[in-house]
């Protein structure tokens, strides 16, 4: 009753008829339950409907890293790590920083295996690097001390380096023969 008297008001007091029925539409579309079994559904019968009460599972979208972000998985022990994968991203790396947050870090990408070295010039942070094979198995971990200029080398081929705050690793159990997994965020999503 309520909606007429609503679709009428509108119309007389000159908001014209679309008005009206726009009211009448929003209303009835504020009816509809989105869950609600459709009435064609040979399940929504009472008998059917007895036999089968299961919940229907809640569908979940996948979820990704934003771009240029990655996340490593160690077991239970994740790092939102970003991705430098050109060459100008892994010179720079994690140099100006004044901390670098507990499950945080940054992924250095390369294109091949060999042995690889780093340096601490302008990283005020002291970190922990993880050098990692094609495979994600860590290779290495070493210690890095801030503003060391320094190289601390590899002792195995890597192909990815992870950088984390200092202790970072210990703390988490995580050491050589550590297998991780990588989401790398997608663009466009």
């Amino acid at each position: 009753m309520k909606l007429r008297e609503d679709f009428h008001k509108a119309t007389r007091n000159g908001r014209g008829l679309m008005v009206g029925i726009l009211t009448a539409l929003a209303a009835l579309s504020g009816c509809s339950d989105a869950d609600a079994v459709p009435s064609s559904d040979p399940a929504s019968s009472p008998a059917v409907a007895s036999q089968a009460s299961t919940p229907r599972p809640e569908r979940v979208a996948p979820s990704y890293p934003p771009a240029g972000y990655a996340w490593v998985v160690f077991g239970a022990d994740t790092v939102v790590a970003e991705v430098a994968a050109t060459a100008d991203e892994r010179a720079e790396g994690l140099m100006y920083r004044d901390d670098v947050p507990d499950g945080t870090g940054m992924l250095f990408v390369f294109e091949d295996s060999r042995p690889r070295a780093f340096w601490m010039a302008n990283t005020y942070v002291a970190l922990d690097i993880a050098y990692m094979d094609p495979s994600y198995r860590i290779v290495d971990v070493i210690a890095m001390e801030a503003l060391d200029t320094d190289t601390y080398p590899s002792s195995a081929p890597a192909m990815f380096a992870l950088e984390v705050r200092q202790g970072w690793f210990a703390e988490h159990g995580i050491a050589v023969g550590a297998q991780a997994s990588i989401v790398f965020g997608v663009q466009g999503r």
